[in-house]
């Protein structure tokens, strides 16, 4: 009988603990309506969203049918159609619906979305940022079809098993400007950790699929498995300018007169859409972080 007990209280707890937790409250709905869309097309291109939710198989970047495959040692993930379809889309959300999705990863539905969707760097988006965003969104086509669903194996089908994941290493602290650093340097903070979630790429995760503090910006394992994505940091681009960095971020092109390549050519489409004084931003903020070592993957 106490064995029995004590099984339900742990189940009850681990219920509890492992529940969806929206950040924002209904409450706060008015907040997230009527932005500014030529701000939200910022934010847009920013967060790098029709690099992983543009209909596969053309050339219209804001066709947002969702649907690529996006390999992980999890399994395959489906990034879903983020366009204004009213039935296969985002077209009957509220801006709070995607507030709640971008800033603690909670589906309208009350379900966790999986980490594979960089909430945990949106998490720490501005609100307004977020409403502008679903402004913009709102003006795009609507595309008819649903993504396909994730192929994943038992246990990670459990969406239930995400909470503890959050519980573990979801961080929503907002990013506040450093009054000791210059405009440029802060701008480029928030862009670069919360908006255009630089680290989720260039980084080593550990087996649970988080980022490694040791290792952010220092480069780890392609999370499709295709390679290896390079140490950002001054211990591997210590010569690169400030003014190096904008140019690889405008063009691809690096001050080795190499090109960039595979999703970096995506990261490189959506920054050169940027303001100049954005780019400018993340370059500042990058070549301003700690030296970190590439990660030996063979030990």
């Amino acid at each position: 009988m106490l064995a029995s007990i004590v099984a339900l209280g742990a189940a009850g707890a681990a219920w509890f603990l492992s529940a969806p937790r929206p950040a924002f409250a209904e409450t706060d709905a008015p907040h997230f309506e009527n932005g500014d869309a030529a701000l939200g097309q910022r934010i847009f291109n920013a967060g790098q969203c029709a690099s992983c939710h543009a209909s596969p198989g053309q050339e219209d970047r804001l066709r947002l049918g969702g649907g690529m495959a996006l390999g992980s040692p999890f399994g395959t993930f489906h990034p879903p159609n983020i366009s204004p379809d009213p039935k296969d889309g985002i077209g009957g959300w509220r801006g709070i619906d995607l507030a709640n999705a971008l800033l603690s990863g909670v589906s309208p539905q009350g379900q966790h979305y999986y980490p594979a969707f960089p909430y945990p760097s949106y998490a720490r988006m501005r609100p307004e940022d977020v409403r502008d965003l679903m402004t913009y969104l709102r003006t795009l086509q609507p595309v008819e079809g649903r993504a396909p669903p994730h192929e994943l194996p038992f246990p990670f089908t459990i969406r239930r098993g995400v909470g503890f994941w959050k519980l573990l290493f979801l961080n929503r602290t907002p990013i506040t400007d450093d009054p000791a650093r210059d405009p440029d340097w802060n701008r480029g903070h928030y862009l670069t950790e919360a908006v255009a979630h630089c680290a989720e790429c260039h980084s080593t995760r550990n087996l649970l699929g988080a980022i490694k503090p040791q290792a952010r910006f220092a480069g780890g394992p392609d999370q499709e498995g295709t390679g290896f994505v390079p140490n950002i940091t001054p211990q591997a681009i210590g010569a690169w300018s400030v003014q190096d960095l904008v140019r690889v971020l405008s063009t691809g092109h690096t001050p080795d007169l190499r090109v960039t390549k595979s999703s970096m050519d995506e990261v490189v489409t959506n920054m050169s859409s940027l303001p100049e004084e954005d780019r400018r931003a993340i370059a500042t903020y990058i070549h301003a972080l700690p030296a970190r070592p590439t990660p030996n993957l063979s030990n």
